[in-house]
């Protein structure tokens, strides 16, 4: 089992917390704010080829990660060795002053492929002409 700190989360306010259709995605937005323009942190799993990954449940409610501060983001992985290869767990813990949130990410492959959650984290792009 591993234990990491999302630092680069902690002291964040988002505007949106949101899933995607197919629970591949969980992407948290912040729009223009006091002068500077927003971000998006997304993660997902970089998809390759003999392996699935994505959202099987959350405990909380997501609203309660925007318009308040990020206080705690963490996640913590298990991995277990099956029959036909390698399961993974993925424990993404997010918590304000309004609640706390778990997703769990479910990842399976035939143990030759990373069944890993990716964070990617973009800066808004603006183009004045």
């Amino acid at each position: 089992m591993s234990v990491t700190i999302i630092e680069d989360m902690i002291g964040q306010i988002f505007d949106d917390a949101m899933v995607n259709e197919d629970k591949t995605e969980l992407v948290f937005r912040r729009d223009y704010w006091c002068g500077e323009w927003g971000y998006v942190f997304t993660f997902f799993h970089e998809q390759d080829c003999c392996e699935s990954v994505w959202i099987e449940d959350i405990t909380g409610d997501l609203d309660d990660l925007t318009d308040s501060v990020i206080t705690e983001a963490e996640v913590v992985t298990e991995t277990r060795d099956t029959d036909e290869g390698r399961q993974t767990w993925s424990f993404f813990k997010f918590g304000t002053k309004r609640g706390c949130v778990t997703v769990r990410w479910c990842g399976e492959s035939n143990g030759f492929y990373s069944e890993s959650v990716s964070l990617k984290i973009e800066k808004a792009k603006v183009i004045t002409f």
